[in-house]
């Protein structure tokens, strides 16, 4: 039989069938098994012998069936391309049961994956190929298209890509096209290879402000200042007006480098000028990094224009503003932010005011903020305990009086239990002798490495030991986030309820 042949590659089909079959699965797995075998043991030979194999399986050849043959090999072309040239063939082959039409969707996800194979010259001939066949190739083609040819930094086919569809008639070359090509390229922090794209095509193609906002925006992101300051005096240069959200990544970026007079002096520019389009997200963002530097007199002028022009107030501008206000030790003003809130309070409140009080080292005072929390209903996320953790133990663990519940006991055991017996090194050194110097302890991950049904058991244990020998405001955190735990295994492990539909 000719699945024997290669049982390790049989088992891999098998074994990640539920994967793709929960979603949209095929209504024969047995026969996408066996297609999916052929293709990979016979993608070598001759067409004349695949399509025989292929043709002796019965299967119901539709557009279904051949999306779960690609999501079967990502990453392989071989066997979906020749799949590809099978169905294709099919409408005109006598001796084929199937008749298969190709539509957009099936070419796109040709495109990608052969962009993925990294296979150039493949990708090139596809392109040329389908472009003269209309309705079959679209703008997410062309983003595919031009982003695998970018991770190759083959800029010159990039821009061949837009002179390829404008040669069969394509409406694809068009500044919306370059827009949206832009977009996809600054998503994958292909932001040099935009830029390049944009240059190359400026003869034919203009770019407008939201081109040059989305390039100001991708090297915001990917930390390059200079480079974004250099497209946006090259906006200013063509008369351009920048979009908010390049104004607001600006001014942010500017605040992470320790620049906080141009990033105000970008932000009064923007009042002074553009008065009515300052929106929630850039007073946000002042608001925000002008409280972490410990300045609250102009935040808190910020909060009142917005209410006097009506712009809404978010939770996470609450938030920052809270903890401004417990920077400069206004503790009660603090807690004014949290009770002037309407309804329900948002969690970015509660995480100012616990972050504030931490910082204030007051932390009993922010566990009683958890408290709070979570009696009011407010689920605490990740970021709550880590918080939590840092302020109780500090960022390289403490000693407490009971062995039973030192850091070393539980965090460092935790280490050599899960077998990272390098990063438990430092730490066993230090409650050896004393004056080593140890890393800072990363609670994120050892929280996540503990989010299992194990991690249930230890942190109750460990939070009722806490408890018992003194321990109240820690012994609390671990029991909240072991009863976390349960709760969220309960919920993925609830069924339906009967009157509820079920999702196709």
């Amino acid at each position: 039989m000719v699945i024997s042949k290669y049982p390790v590659f049989s088992r891999f089909i098998l074994r990640t069938h539920h994967l793709s079959s929960s979603s949209s699965g095929p209504d024969d797995p047995s026969a996408l098994l066996r297609v999916c075998t052929v293709l990979f043991q016979q993608q070598n030979s001759s067409d004349e012998r695949l399509h025989s194999f292929l043709r002796a399986i019965d299967f119901d050849l539709s557009h279904e069936f051949f999306l779960q043959i690609c999501n079967r090999f990502p990453c392989s072309w071989r066997p979906v391309l020749r799949f590809f040239r099978y169905a294709d063939g099919c409408s005109t082959d006598p001796r084929s049961r199937h008749s298969f039409s190709l539509t957009p969707v099936a070419v796109n996800k040709m495109i990608d994956i052969i962009g993925k194979s990294k296979n150039i010259q493949l990708l090139w001939d596809f392109l040329g190929e389908m472009a003269p066949r209309q309705g079959l190739v679209n703008l997410r083609s062309m983003q595919l298209a031009v982003r695998a040819f970018a991770q190759g930094r083959q800029i010159k086919k990039c821009v061949g890509v837009f002179h390829l569809f404008h040669s069969h008639g394509l409406s694809l070359c068009t500044v919306s096209a370059l827009n949206a090509v832009v977009s996809e390229l600054c998503s994958r922090r292909l932001v040099d290879e935009a830029k390049d794209v944009v240059a190359r095509l400026k003869a034919s193609i203009r770019p407008d402000g939201t081109t040059y906002s989305l390039l100001v925006v991708g090297f915001c992101r990917a930390g390059d200042l200079v480079s974004a300051s250099k497209v946006w005096n090259a906006m200013s240069d063509d008369r351009l007006e920048p979009e908010m959200a390049a104004y607001n990544e600006m001014i942010a970026t500017f605040f992470k480098f320790n620049r906080s007079g141009e990033a105000m002096a970008i932000f009064e520019c923007l009042r002074n000028g553009k008065m009515s389009d300052l929106d929630l997200t850039i007073y946000r963002t002042v608001i925000s990094w002008l409280c972490k530097e410990g300045k609250i007199e102009r935040p808190l002028m910020l909060v009142a224009e917005m209410v006097k022009r009506g712009v809404g107030i978010d939770g996470p501008t609450l938030g920052a503003l809270a903890y401004g206000l417990l920077c400069r030790k206004r503790i009660s003003e603090g807690y004014k932010v949290l009770q002037v809130t309407r309804g329900e309070p948002d969690i970015s409140v509660y995480h100012g005011l616990i972050k504030g009080l931490l910082r204030l080292r007051r932390a009993r005072e922010a566990t009683q903020v958890f408290r709070e929390m979570t009696q009011r209903g407010i689920r605490p996320s990740m970021h709550t305990y880590i918080m939590l953790l840092q302020g109780l133990l500090g960022r390289r663990g403490r000693k407490a009086a009971d062995p039973a519940v030192n850091f070393e006991t539980v965090f460092v055991g935790g280490l050599v239990k899960m077998g990272r017996m390098l990063d438990a090194t430092k730490y066993v050194e230090r409650s050896m002798s004393g004056g080593t110097e140890v890393p800072r302890f990363d609670y994120n991950k050892f929280l996540r490495d503990f989010s299992n049904e194990g991690g249930v058991v230890m942190f109750e244990q460990v939070g009722r030991r806490l408890k018992e020998t003194g321990m109240v405001d820690l012994g609390d955190v671990f029991l909240s986030y072991g009863e976390k735990m349960v709760t969220r295994d309960r919920r993925r492990s609830a069924p339906l309820l009967d009157d509820e539909p079920e999702l196709d």
